[in-house]
């Protein structure tokens, strides 16, 4: 299967604390075993089988790095969503994307949304559920949300598997406002899944794919092979965790 990646790598207005407390000027920039995170998930990416890899920066010294690793760069938008569009309309279908800040991302981990996505689907998105992170990292603090089949949280990967992707990408502002409110999510599936909801019988999948439908696509859940796919770097605990992690060879 060939297909394109995206890294979304932009500037947070104001500067992101993290970088600051890293002595970084971007997030992207900051180190794990000596390696920028922008390299390490373009290395991932390369690894995945990964066509062309472009990265959505606006920061020079990212651009730089970026283009170093002989990485495409494309302009940022207001936010990821305007990002993802931008991209999406330079690169077409296939396109898998996903942060800077994923560290601990593996090819493996790439592979399995490219492959597991069903053929029909416009797009698919990789979700973790809470015990399969507490088994890999005890401890971690993540935003959950919770369903009739359990408490899920995102892993920052996304497959566009086809051109019909787009009509999503309009609506993804909206939701990605509302992430940590799963009911206002909910609300905007019409009353009767609202319904299921409050009765606890609406599952993940079921309201990924009824999400999809009111936006005009195809959408599917892919449950993640490892708990570590929804460990990013985004707060101090996070970066000390992880390097734990890989200090002990578990990552």
């Amino acid at each position: 299967m060939t297909y394109s990646a995206l890294i979304l790598a932009g500037t947070r207005p104001g500067g992101d604390p993290l970088a600051g407390t890293e002595g970084k000027p971007h997030k992207a920039l900051i180190e794990l075993e000596g390696t920028a995170l922008l390299e390490r998930v373009s290395a991932a990416l390369r690894e995945a089988g990964a066509d062309r890899i472009a990265v959505s920066c606006d920061h020079p010294d990212v651009v730089a790095l970026a283009r170093s690793l002989d990485l495409e760069v494309l302009p940022t938008g207001q936010g990821p969503s305007e990002s993802t569009a931008i991209a999406f309309a330079a690169l077409g279908a296939p396109l898998l994307v996903t942060t800077a800040d994923h560290g601990l991302l593996k090819p493996e981990w790439v592979r399995h949304i490219v492959d597991t996505t069903p053929r029909a689907a416009d797009l698919s998105i990789m979700l973790a559920e809470r015990r399969d992170i507490e088994a890999a990292m005890p401890g971690s603090k993540r935003t959950y949300l919770r369903l009739a089949d359990g408490a899920w949280s995102g892993c920052n990967l996304f497959y566009l598997q086809h051109e019909g992707a787009g009509r999503a990408i309009e609506n993804w502002k909206a939701v990605e406002a509302d992430r940590k409110r799963p009911w206002r999510i909910v609300r905007r599936l019409g009353v009767s899944t609202l319904l299921k909801y409050a009765l606890g019988r609406l599952s993940m999948a079921q309201a990924i794919e009824m999400l999809g439908l009111r936006m005009g696509v195809r959408a599917s859940l892919v449950k993640a092979p490892d708990g570590l796919a929804a460990v990013d770097v985004d707060k101090p605990q996070d970066l000390n965790d992880i390097r734990e992690l890989l200090r002990k060879g578990r990552a």
